[in-house]
């Protein structure tokens, strides 16, 4: 396949300056196996290959929208096909996204057809421990094939829902020090584990083998630094928490939502925070977002802060995160940074963007035509890529 004449935004880096990505005025892009096998200026184009004209289109990476619950809160299903929430234990690290996830949800046709290509799927945030992120493309016959990277995040919640959910069933955590030490005291319980299991490894002949514990299993790699934690946190107080306990146990994390978040910039810039922010478009439907400001985007990223945004759908439907993006547009945020907050940043803030969130070589080929520029409201997508192969096109 060969991409011929767009205008193509590669959200990959300019190594000619740091603070803009690579842009072709008239450029291609030859796919191969399902992958970029190169991007360049129209003069250099080769020409034995399938063709597609976007003369006179923008062509961008497929979206990445970083926090979803896609495919575990069906639509327009209710009880049965809500799978996001398991309110019977504040402690669940072990569930994991793609046992839930139903991959022929509608909401994966609507993605493809505005140009959200990978979305991050997982529990909510009933839970202070809420379980295993997933990190999947939108086209596909089964989560299996579908998925980029399982787990790709271990979810964890501060603030108002767990406190809710466990007040009301007379359980801990019903206040922000219990929130706190439940999580301290599980990650203190898995960091004790590991260290048996690693002296039962080393000298098996001394050391008794330890008992298997699947909620600790789950956090190991969490304490490794080899899985993101995934921190649900709206207000100041609870990411400055989040951060605490992150530098006690050396965690490598995301605080999404991160309502407000822009009123503590300076601290997230000083503690090098990746943002995840959203949903944008709701009300102030709880306490929590008394201080939601479509502001904060701009704010953070002129901070210098990696901000991704995110429309944790169905709070706000997953084909909507271009309109979060180009509203963040409207209310101060630079547009290039508009552009990687919902391609290359929500790729990074993910761990994925080895394999997505740029048109480089090498990358999968995932790809949106879009017949007008991306934040214009009447644009509309053309056509939708995904690993090589057109996924959508607008008849």
């Amino acid at each position: 396949m060969l991409i011929i004449n767009g205008k193509i935004f590669t959200m990959a880096d300019n190594s000619g300056t740091q603070s803009e990505t690579l842009k072709y005025e008239n450029g291609y892009i030859l796919v191969k196996d399902g992958k970029i096998a190169a991007v360049g200026h129209m003069d250099e184009c080769p020409e034995d290959s399938e063709i597609i004209d976007a003369k006179g289109r923008f062509v961008l990476p497929g979206l990445v929208d970083a926090h979803t619950h896609v495919g575990m809160m069906e639509d327009s299903v209710g009880f049965e096909g809500d799978d996001v929430n398991e309110m019977t234990d504040p402690v669940t690290p072990h569930l994991r996204a793609i046992d839930a996830i139903y991959h022929a949800d509608r909401s994966f046709v609507e993605a493809r057809q505005w140009g959200v290509t990978t979305v991050l799927s997982g529990p909510g945030s009933a839970n202070v421990i809420c379980g295993q992120f997933a990190a999947l493309k939108t086209f596909g016959r089964s989560v299996d094939e579908m998925v980029i990277k399982e787990p790709c995040a271990l979810k964890v919640a501060f603030g108002e829902n767990p406190k809710t959910v466990y007040h009301e069933k007379n359980h801990a955590p019903s206040t922000r020090m219990a929130t706190a030490a439940i999580l301290r005291e599980q990650f203190y319980k898995a960091k004790e584990y590991m260290e048996l299991w690693e002296e039962y490894n080393n000298d098996r002949e001394n050391n008794d083998k330890p008992e298997f514990d699947m909620r600790l299993e789950a956090l190991i790699p969490a304490l490794k630094g080899d899985l993101i934690v995934k921190i649900h946190a709206h207000r100041a107080d609870d990411i400055l928490t989040a951060i605490r306990i992150a530098k006690e146990f050396n965690l490598k994390i995301t605080i999404d939502h991160c309502t407000e978040g822009y009123l503590i910039a300076d601290i997230l810039k000083e503690n090098n925070v990746r943002v995840i922010l959203g949903p944008m478009l709701t009300d102030r439907s709880k306490i929590e977002l008394r201080n939601q400001s479509l502001a904060a985007p701009g704010i953070l990223a002129k901070a210098g802060i990696p901000v991704a945004i995110m429309t944790d759908h169905p709070c706000v439907p997953v084909q909507h995160l271009l309109l979060c993006a180009a509203i963040a547009v409207r209310e101060g945020m630079p547009e290039e940074e508009a552009l990687k907050a919902v391609t290359v940043n929500a790729a990074r803030a993910a761990g994925i963007d080895d394999r997505v969130g740029s048109l480089e070589k090498g990358k999968d080929a995932d790809i949106v035509i879009f017949n007008g520029h991306p934040f214009d409201y009447k644009s509309k997508v053309d056509m939708t890529i995904i690993n090589g192969k057109i996924a959508y096109t607008h008849e």
